[in-house]
């Protein structure tokens, strides 16, 4: 396409069309919020830029960033644009042999840690270097896990051209929203939902970027900057719709919000319908390699409960069993995606293994679930964390579903235990919302009876301080097992 340009000149085209606008800021833990005009922005990240070439970095090449959702991570991932690099973002927390394990994996010309931070800050005193423009082949890289626990970095095979259908809102295709959008980043850059608001911020929206998620703080943002959307996950939500005081607070800024990485316990959806109104919620399963996307609105969610939506921008979908013939509606399966919008090329480092695909170019993440008469997705839970107790199958996110709307319980995760009688039990891991008053066994047991089919209600309870969750809230069920004895 001739009106294709590299990210570097869309940089640059929004500096010089809009100087002294904000386009970042953030918020720190330290209380400060540092903020960049466009100008600013596109000066330190050349900045940055030049000083990165000293270190050999250029087209083509990985540059690695271990850094927090801090304005050293931004600028540098910017950066690593304007020389035609692949940006690479790594938790900041891993300790260092596993640290040493990723980066062997990646491989990258360099790799910025906490102690880089006092370098790039240094940029600040640099001339600004006049870049040549240049474009990077892979866009950029994630870092995931296999089923083994292994390092594994998806990185997508797209060039790093500007492409303003990518920085459209989401919710544009049920509504018109406004732009500029003001987007509160909550989860960490180096995950997805985190990284890919750099694609919004090239729209020419403005970031609000948390360096670590904290609730009440959430709040206070929302009201201070007028925030418009920001992307969550179900326990992000549930703490903030736990916050005592939140149904006086003003979140009428809010145009639209959305939720992925798990599906929603329906009194969350609930609650959130409550506070801003189900039209402005939105509910998405994907996967970071982009093999497609399913999407509904708050107000549709209500008429489907429990669905992740149906086909967006052209995906479609697939049911299938474990000899790969399709299912029908109603009836629980692998499940399979197919875009020809969405779903972009990938490759995969530090493994050989690769996602299981049907001939005509279905593929899958190893998800399960099912379809009603509709179409619309209703997912179980990943094929690797079903629990099979007794001969029948359990999926830990139903039982999860189930017993957070416990008014003791503040965060849950159930795992399946080896058992002499059942094969694997279920096992219920819970925070309680009162540490000094934790609910008993018994009683969640009893709460579990009155929502769930028998052979799905925990057997064995476990009290613990805190879940074991990312920054991402994410949680890993193999660790937890593993922990506990397998």
């Amino acid at each position: 396409m001739e009106d294709q340009k590299s990210y570097s000149r869309q940089i640059a085209e929004l500096a010089e069309a809009r100087p002294d606008e904000r386009a970042l800021c953030f918020s720190l833990l330290d209380g400060t919020e540092p903020e960049f005009t466009w100008r600013e922005l596109h000066e330190r990240s050349s900045q940055v830029a030049g000083a990165l070439t000293a270190r050999g970095v250029g087209v083509g090449d990985r540059l690695a960033l271990s850094l927090r959702n801090t304005p050293e991570f931004v600028l540098s991932a910017l950066a690593a644009w304007k020389l035609g690099a692949v940006p690479i973002p790594v938790r900041w927390d891993l300790p260092d042999w596993e640290l040493s394990r990723v980066r062997e994996v990646i491989d990258p010309k360099a790799h910025l840690g906490p102690s880089d931070v006092p370098w790039i800050e240094a940029t600040a005193a640099d001339a600004v270097p006049d870049l040549p423009d240049a474009v990077s082949p892979q866009v950029f890289g994630i870092c995931s896990s296999g089923s083994t626990g292994t390092p594994k970095v998806i990185v997508t095979e797209r060039p790093s051209l500007f492409d303003e259908r990518r920085a459209i809102p989401f919710a544009q295709a049920w509504q018109p929203v406004p732009r500029p959008e003001t987007i509160l980043v909550l989860a960490p850059m180096y995950h997805t939902n985190g990284f890919s608001t750099l694609t919004n911020l090239l729209g020419g929206d403005r970031l609000l970027i948390m360096e670590k998620f904290d609730a009440a703080r959430v709040v206070d943002l929302i009201e201070r900057h007028r925030v418009s959307t920001f992307t969550s996950t179900p326990t992000m939500l549930q703490r903030i719709a736990n916050l005592p005081d939140i149904d006086r607070r003003d979140l009428s800024s809010i145009e639209w919000f959305m939720q992925g990485a798990a599906p929603m316990p329906p009194s969350l959806v609930h609650r959130w319908a409550g506070l801003v109104g189900a039209e402005r919620a939105f509910m998405a399963y994907g996967m970071t390699e982009g093999f497609g996307l399913t999407a509904l609105r708050g107000d549709e969610w209500l008429a489907h409960e429990g669905s992740v939506g149906r086909g967006f921008q052209g995906t479609e979908l697939r049911i299938l069993d474990e000899a790969g013939k399709e299912l029908p509606p109603g009836e629980i399966g692998t499940v399979y995606l197919k875009s020809a919008v969405l779903g972009g090329a990938y490759t995969y480092l530090g493994t050989t293994e690769r996602a299981a695909a049907t001939e005509d170019g279905f593929q899958t993440a190893g998800d399960m679930g099912y379809l009603d008469e509709e179409g619309y997705l209703y997912l179980k839970d990943r094929a690797v964390d079903l629990i099979i107790t007794g001969g029948a199958n359990v999926f830990p996110a139903e039982v999860e579903t189930a017993l957070i709307d416990h008014p003791e319980i503040a965060d849950v995760v159930v795992i399946g235990l080896r058992d002499p009688e059942w094969g694997r039990r279920v096992h219920a891991v819970i925070e309680p919302a009162d540490h000094a008053a934790p609910p008993s066994a018994a009683e969640v047991i009893a709460f579990a009876k009155g929502r769930l089919a028998a052979y799905k209600v925990p057997k064995t309870v476990e009290i613990v301080d805190a879940v074991p969750r990312s920054a991402a809230t994410k949680v890993s069920r193999g660790a937890m097992v593993k922990a506990r004895g397998g």
